[in-house]
């Protein structure tokens, strides 16, 4: 309805992509626009209105088929959150009777067969210098060209900086959902949609989110929460050369400084983790904790209780506000098992849970449980280490 517009450039100053030009006096909307629909409620005169896109004539949603995940890379690196959606993408692809493939973005063939050895069928691999750092408009264009010539049905990024920046504008741009933060994925057997399941209201109750009317279905999973697949290094899959002119951004990459920090505490690369929370009942019990985690080689973690008493820092915390961490043994120290806590651990390959309470939850999760004071648990389990170590 241009019309309609007078030339009053309110549409312009709200538009948070500056995707709006004045053209001859009249607003236009240039290819930036991310359909946020801000500039629909500033417009005076109400020239601006939404476009329902229709599918095209004698399409539907079962034209669409196959995983994507988007594999993450820094550095010329593969991140780890990749091969943690290729183990939760292979599962979700062998329950469709579908291909997974990975989306690969300015790094290397050999890490490109790297993805197929941890269970890509195929990896769409774009080596054009503008994808070599990361940039939302670059990223987001090629990933939605890709979408729209091949038709996947679920396309899977990590809920990181980088898949939280763009993974959003890619989706609205295919004009479909997007469900953040995803903490368990699952195929409904009825209707084949994909679960997407997160916690919502504050972490106390699990959301089931579905996308039954658009495609793709896109989704965010948080790190360490799923578990990697099988590597098979004699695997062999396709690398398909991605190559497309026009890629542009307004922005450009001038350099990446990586924080320097003397914190030596990486819980989730660690291998075992040794948390305590308001069962302690007193700061100083993360002493124990301390000499635990120090004797079997592990880093120490809490709860956001201990946290939020001021007894151990925020970098410790492991729940939905705090760390998702996926170690081979995570003990549970007086932690009580508040699903905020489980969404950040319950994936841990070993879990030992140390309460008073023989109801808590944590022993639902738990694959052994001990019910007793953890101040003569720990001190016992820290002896026999000693013991076994010959200390």
């Amino acid at each position: 309805m241009r019309d309609k517009c007078t030339g009053c450039e309110e549409c312009v100053a709200s538009c948070p992509v500056s995707a709006i030009e004045m053209k001859d006096g009249k607003a236009f909307i240039n290819e930036y626009c991310e359909a946020c629909m801000t500039c629909l409620n500033v417009c005076p005169e109400g020239a601006i209105s939404e476009v329902q896109k229709e599918a095209p004539e004698g399409t539907d949603i079962q034209s669409y088929k196959d995983v994507w995940i988007f594999a993450e890379q820094r550095g010329g690196k593969v991140s780890s959150i990749a091969y943690e959606l290729l183990g939760i993408g292979r599962r979700l692809a062998d329950e469709r009777g579908a291909k997974l493939s990975a989306i690969l973005f300015g790094a290397s063939e050999s890490q490109a067969q790297e993805l197929i050895r941890w269970g890509a069928d195929s990896v769409y691999l774009s080596q054009e210098p503008i994808l070599e750092q990361f940039n939302d408009e670059p990223y987001s264009q090629l990933l939605t060209s890709l979408i729209s010539e091949h038709k996947p049905e679920t396309v899977l990024a990590g809920a990181t900086p980088v898949g939280r920046s763009f993974f959003p504008r890619v989706a609205a741009r295919m004009r479909t959902g997007l469900t953040a933060d995803c903490t368990s994925l699952q195929i409904d057997k009825e209707t084949g949609n994909l679960l997407q399941i997160r916690p919502a209201f504050g972490g106390n109750i699990m959301a089931t989110i579905l996308c039954p009317n658009n495609r793709p279905q896109m989704a965010t999973v948080r790190p360490r929460v799923m578990k990697r697949g099988q590597y098979d290094e004699n695997r062999k899959g396709e690398i398909i050369a991605v190559r497309r002119d026009g890629l542009s951004s307004r922005t450009k990459v001038l350099e990446t400084v990586k924080e320097v920090s003397d914190v030596t505490v990486n819980l989730q690369e660690a291998n075992i983790i040794v948390s305590g929370g308001r069962g302690l009942g007193d700061p100083k019990g993360f002493k124990l904790i301390e000499e635990l985690a120090e004797l079997l080689g592990g880093a120490v973690g809490s709860s956001r209780a201990a946290v939020d008493s001021g007894w151990i820092p925020y970098r410790h915390q492991v729940g939905q506000t705090g760390k998702t961490v996926c170690p081979t043994v995570y003990f549970a120290c007086g932690i009580s098992g508040a699903v905020q806590h489980l969404v950040g651990m319950q994936s841990s390959d070993i879990i030992v849970a140390i309460n008073k309470n023989p109801e808590a939850p944590i022993f639902n999760v738990a694959t052994y449980g001990i019910v007793g004071d953890l101040y003569e648990i720990i001190p016992l389990l820290i002896k026999k280490i000693k013991e076994a170590k010959g200390a």
